[in-house]
């Protein structure tokens, strides 16, 4: 089975350069448009123009954490539905469970490989 990654518009909000740039290497090389944030006040602003399918939202931000980001992406009707996934390098029960308190669709411990990045976002996309 082909995966068509083409056309997708993945947003990836982290703190780290290092994050950021691995994440859009990776996602490019399979198709994506890939739209880039610093933090949670850069991401809603980007989110509003951009409108992504999938948002990768780091945990431990300045200004606006991963968590309170994710509340204001799904307190917002017109992007409820947009799967968001925390990105952390925490992977504790406690981290987890307040990531699906605020909303997020699923919990993805850093660092992690190609493989396990372009999984999660497999298991947002329809089958073609």
């Amino acid at each position: 089975m082909e995966d068509n990654f083409e056309n997708l518009k993945i947003m990836v909000i982290d703190d780290s350069k290092t994050i950021r740039r691995t994440a859009e290497t990776l996602l490019k090389k399979v198709g994506c448009t890939v739209i880039t944030a610093t933090d949670g006040f850069d991401a809603l602003a980007k989110i509003a123009d951009t409108h992504p399918d999938i948002i990768f939202v780091d945990i431990m931000m300045p200004r606006l954490d991963g968590y309170q980001t994710c509340a204001l992406i799904k307190n917002n009707s017109a992007f409820k539905s947009t799967p968001v996934i925390m990105l952390s390098s925490k992977d504790g029960l406690f981290d987890k469970a307040k990531g699906r308190i605020v909303g997020s669709d699923q919990y993805l411990t850093k660092p992690f490989s190609k493989d396990e990045l372009l999984g999660t976002i497999r298991t947002y996309i329809p089958a073609s």
